[in-house]
């Protein structure tokens, strides 16, 4: 039996246990929305917790027709009133006086306030003017951007799916993808022998799969690369054929550091949207948030927005409810008081501004950086290629990441060592003026390592 066909295999027994265990009968709105899906990518795409995931209605929704309709009284949420506003305490109002209480500790709608959900779809479509008036769902507020990939794993990997992606990647992919939902991790090299990103890679990890999940992170973290336009037409090239062979895709882009690019020639929009209406074989998802292009990391906001080539509002609207069950299930809704704060910022005049600024304070950093590591040379930590967003990271040769990490850390520097080969640095985090320090204490850290033959 081939590698593949045992991989097949393996899945359909874990499908056929599964479907035992869940040998109950599906609710009859989930299998509505599926009805509505059926023959399409995304329903195709569904995993076991997507097919029976459904938005009920009940208090939610009963609450939502009450707010519209209860013109006299309103007894349906869970929250306390006063003279018809929420209670707020007034060391909480004290601290947040220019938002009403209904801004500040109300509850959110599940899929979040809709004058910030059509703004960021205003501006999504602003900074990716390739998506033009492509179809897609609303963007729907998560509680931050791990949550929102989450919700995107929990509706659509199965144990035995191939979960594909480069082999420099943030480590949370694994907890909330491969431990939580059981989906297989399948690593390419990131880059190829000169420096490139690694399409041919990628191609060979999707290989002859009827699906698969593929997952790109631009800026890259750990590494602080963004493919150049040239890398992104090949990458875009490879899927649209390998879902056009008849692989069903789901191509999901971590955007968490969007739009932080300190070179020409980059991709300066996300790959969403050229492959939002790629392929009926794809069904795209953007997943973003001010968490780091708009510097509020605390605020937990994030955004999932679907698009797939041939699907009708219908079943965009059917993709909207499965992943507001979804959220319903686990968060609820998202702080209200973070989109309230998020809603008016982004009306602000001169909010493009400020943050045009401190985009520029990253770049001058990453200067400082691409300048120290050309000049130093070391044949001990090798810089990989790094163009955009928050941080750059060395391989290590001939020491280990590692014990370079304790070594700095002894002299009150940190770092982070992944596993015994990388090592990256957050170049955000500090300031201009103590950048050459801190490389030359790694630097000299590193060499010192290799002095003692400590490996």
């Amino acid at each position: 039996m081939s590698t593949q066909r045992e991989a097949n295999h393996h899945a359909w027994g874990i499908a056929k246990t599964r479907k035992s265990r869940y040998a109950r009968p599906m609710n009859a709105l989930a299998a509505e929305l599926n009805q509505v899906l059926n023959g399409s990518v995304a329903g195709r795409l569904l995993s076991d917790p997507g097919r029976r995931m459904y938005f009920p209605r009940g208090i939610v929704a009963q609450t939502t027709e009450a707010n519209q309709r209860a013109h006299r009284f309103n007894a349906t949420v869970g929250m306390a009133f006063e003279q018809g506003k929420p209670i707020m305490l007034s060391p909480l109002a004290d601290l947040v006086s220019p938002l009403s209480p209904t801004q500040a500790v109300a509850y959110a709608p599940t899929p979040g306030l809709p004058e910030l959900r059509a703004l960021w779809m205003e501006q999504i479509r602003r900074k990716n003017p390739s998506l033009g008036s492509a179809r897609t769902t609303l963007p729907m507020v998560t509680c931050g951007l791990t949550n929102g990939l989450f919700q995107v794993s929990e509706l659509f990997a199965d144990a035995g799916d191939a979960l594909v992606m480069p082999d420099l990647f943030w480590g949370n992919y694994r907890l909330m993808i491969e431990v939580r939902r059981g989906t297989q991790i399948v690593e390419f090299p990131l880059f190829t022998a000169d420096n490139r990103f690694n399409v041919e890679g990628l191609d060979r990890a999707i290989g002859r799969r009827e699906k698969a999940i593929v997952l790109l992170n631009f800026p890259n973290n750990p590494t602080g690369y963004t493919p150049t336009v040239d890398e992104a037409s090949e990458i875009e090239a490879h899927l649209v054929a390998k879902a056009e062979a008849g692989c069903d895709l789901l191509v999901v882009f971590d955007d968490a550091y969007f739009g932080l690019l300190y070179e020409p020639g980059l991709l300066a929009e996300s790959l969403f949207a050229r492959l939002a209406q790629a392929s009926e074989r794809i069904l795209a998802v953007k997943v973003d948030g001010p968490t780091k292009e708009d510097f509020a990391w605390g605020f937990r906001v994030g955004f999932v927005t679907f698009a797939g080539k041939g699907l009708s509002d219908a079943q965009l609207d059917a993709l909207e409810r499965k992943l507001m069950g979804s959220i319903r299930a686990t968060v609820s809704n998202s702080s209200r008081i973070a989109q309230s704060l998020l809603l008016a910022a982004l009306q602000s005049p001169g909010y493009d501004a400020e943050k045009a600024a401190k985009r520029a304070m990253l770049e001058r950093r990453y200067r400082t950086v691409r300048g120290i590591v050309a000049e130093k040379a070391s044949d001990l930590l090798v810089p990989l290629p790094f163009n955009s967003g928050y941080f750059m990271a060395f391989a290590c040769d001939g020491i280990s990441a590692e014990a370079l990490r304790l070594s700095l850390l002894d002299e009150g520097i940190g770092t982070i060592a992944i596993g015994e080969k990388y090592l990256r640095l957050a170049f955000s985090t500090i300031d201009e003026g103590d950048l050459p320090e801190l490389y030359a204490a790694v630097y000299a850290a590193a060499e010192g390592l290799a002095q003692r033959g400590t490996r």
